[in-house]
């Protein structure tokens, strides 16, 4: 790695230290404003990328928006984000954590967003509930309309129930990886005594 590959890096890094910083010196209530409304950010950017994609979330059983940060120096990258889940059928809100890993050649700091549609009532339980919902592999981004029984356009397949959407500061991802992906319940932005 020349200097230059250095100076980012650490760069970087002071910046991804320094936010997580700031973030612990929020009130719990405040880190949960904060990120419903980065969750209605999101959604706004998506609606415009696909318009369709409204009617998707609005008419599925739940869904779930995590905003993410990675990071890659050389062979070795990471990824971490928070975000939320809700419940249309009981209007539920679940906050979340993600982290990622990564494998590969590269170096660089990204942000992105990912956007879950939830079809089903055990499927949500499998995203929300466990100790940790866990994706793996590739997929490429649909091109078909439909919600229930079909793909939804511009959103890949995760798993059995769940779509998944990515948007970059390019726009919607085509091609996306969510492999490494662990998605679990943020332990101090919930109230665990009622689940």
């Amino acid at each position: 790695m020349n200097m230059k590959g250095v100076r980012l890096f650490a760069l970087t890094l002071a910046l991804l230290l320094l936010g997580t910083l700031s973030v612990s010196a929020k009130s719990l209530d405040e880190e949960r404003a904060e990120l419903q409304e980065k969750r209605e950010w999101t959604l706004a950017e998506l609606y415009e990328e696909i318009p369709s994609a409204q009617y998707a979330i609005e008419n599925s059983y739940g869904y779930a928006v995590l905003n993410n940060t990675g990071v890659k120096v050389l062979l070795f990258g990471s990824a971490h984000g928070r975000g939320t889940a809700v419940n249309n059928e009981t209007g539920e809100e679940v906050f979340l954590r993600m982290q990622e890993g990564q494998m590969g050649l590269g170096i660089g700091a990204k942000e992105y967003a990912l956007i879950f549609v939830i079809e089903t009532p055990e499927a949500w339980e499998g995203f929300v509930r466990s100790s940790g919902w866990k994706a793996s592999g590739s997929a490429t981004a649909a091109a078909n309309d439909g919600v229930s029984g079909g793909s939804i356009e511009g959103a890949a397949l995760a798993a059995d129930g769940i779509w998944v959407y990515q948007l970059t500061t390019k726009g919607l991802a085509l091609e996306l990886s969510i492999k490494g992906t662990r998605i679990y319940p943020d332990k101090d932005l919930n109230d665990l005594s009622k689940h």
